[in-house]
């Protein structure tokens, strides 16, 4: 049933889709560029003598692990031409920092037959690769259609997306199946995938932990220390996500942090910093914006970090890290990138989207678990009072972010077989 109700659903949906997508567009323009190719209507053309190769990064995390894959492609195959899709703005964006004439940026189309079959007439892919947990029915039955291999690589999978995978059936399992190969971030991911039909899913390890530190960090971290004031202890709330800033808030005001503490906050999505403003000045807490080029004074005790592609270097400019959607059940964000500046990571209880690397960070006494905010702001008190336990917690962040590195090599070889052999095909077969 569910096959044949899906594509009519999709279709129904449309409308809502196209006005979500422009009430979205009001704090984030960029949702409403382009907006056509939702639909499958493509401005932007594939070079007519480059084979292509299509990669899918959702958003901004996956654009960004995507990176050092797309670094090594494009060095092996010095013909290849790659398209890199997103559906969100802030995945865009990023995706705009690893252009160049090889590589091409487009939304990809709503999972409707019409809009998924004109994707691949447009593109003419010679594969594909999808980056984490993207399953999309219709888009894998036509790739299945035109003889166009689909890899799921970086892929994860936690126990409550198995769990809703597996109330779909049969309906999940013929999508699972449709894919060419799955390169696992662990080896309870490769599992779970196993589980739902994927064809024998190879554990690789994250490519996360293969990010460069950006060029200029180390710098733009030293500005910030001078500005901020050298002699205070610094820490960070990163990527915080709805409904954490105002349980942090509460925490500082119901418990304050001595002067020489400084805390930063830095909301994961763009379209809160104002709404973020708005919280830490309605409890009447001395802040300063990142944005607005004013003296941080002592007084200053919260820093808003209202800027873009600048998380590293807030991470570099603190003494310690807090990873934000840890605290509430979003799953955690990107605790590597806190880890690969050598940074010791305060980790809330959620942390399902990143579960193998926390563990092993945790093991491995690069992190702390804390149960809620009030447990972090008294860890944050701990820790500035007691300078060597995050300098000792640094030590081991850095050394654990170093040695979990190489899943680009391992997934770019378990490609290459397959890549060759579409490389040597006609154009047109793509």
């Amino acid at each position: 049933m569910l096959h044949r109700l899906y594509p009519l659903l999709v279709y129904l949906l449309l409308p809502a889709l196209l006005l979500r997508l422009w009430w979205r567009g009001r704090a984030e323009p960029g949702y409403r560029r382009c907006w056509r190719e939702r639909l499958g209507h493509f401005d932007v053309a594939p070079h007519p003598e480059r084979p292509l190769l299509w990669i899918h990064a959702v958003s901004l995390g996956e654009t960004r692990a995507a990176q050092p894959l797309i670094a090594a492609l494009l060095a092996r195959y010095p013909d290849l031409e790659i398209l890199l899709t997103h559906h969100t703005a802030t995945g865009r964006e990023a995706g705009q920092a690893l252009g160049g004439e090889r590589v091409r940026q487009a939304w990809l189309p709503w999972d409707s037959p019409a809009a998924t079959r004109r994707f691949f007439e447009h593109f003419r892919p010679i594969a594909g690769i999808l980056l984490e947990t993207e399953i999309w029915p219709m888009l894998l039955t036509q790739a299945r259609r035109r003889d166009v291999p689909v890899f799921l690589v970086n892929a994860r999978l936690s126990a409550r997306s198995a769990r809703g995978y597996t109330t779909l059936g049969t309906f999940a399992r013929a999508a699972f199946a449709r894919l060419a190969g799955v390169a696992a971030q662990s080896e309870v991911d490769a599992q779970r995938l196993r589980a739902l039909g994927a064809p024998a899913p190879l554990v690789t390890g994250n490519l996360k932990f293969d990010l460069p530190v950006p060029p200029g960090t180390a710098a733009l971290a030293q500005q910030f220390r001078e500005r901020w004031g050298q002699q205070r202890v610094i820490w960070v709330a990163g990527s915080t996500r709805e409904g954490e800033e105002a349980l942090l808030l509460q925490a500082l005001v119901r418990k304050p942090l001595p002067p020489e503490i400084l805390a930063v906050i830095v909301p994961r999505h763009p379209q809160r910093f104002s709404e973020v403003a708005q919280m830490i000045e309605a409890r009447g807490l001395a802040w300063a914006r990142r944005s607005v080029a004013q003296p941080v004074g002592p007084e200053v005790r919260v820093l808003l970090g209202d800027s873009m592609g600048e998380l590293m270097a807030y991470y570099a400019a603190a003494d310690f890290v807090f990873i934000g959607g840890s605290l509430l059940p979003y799953g955690c964000q990107n605790l590597i990138e806190a880890c690969a500046v050598g940074r010791p990571v305060l980790l809330g209880p959620s942390v399902f989207n990143f579960a193998l690397a926390a563990e092993l960070a945790l093991a491995q006494g690069a992190a702390r678990q804390v149960a809620n905010a009030e447990a972090l702001i008294e860890a944050v008190r701990e820790w500035a009072a007691t300078p060597a336990i995050p300098v000792g917690l640094g030590a081991a962040s850095l050394a654990f972010a170093r040695a979990h590195r190489g899943a680009t090599a391992r997934v770019l070889d378990w490609l290459a077989p397959a890549l060759d052999q579409r490389l040597s095909l006609p154009r047109d077969s793509g």
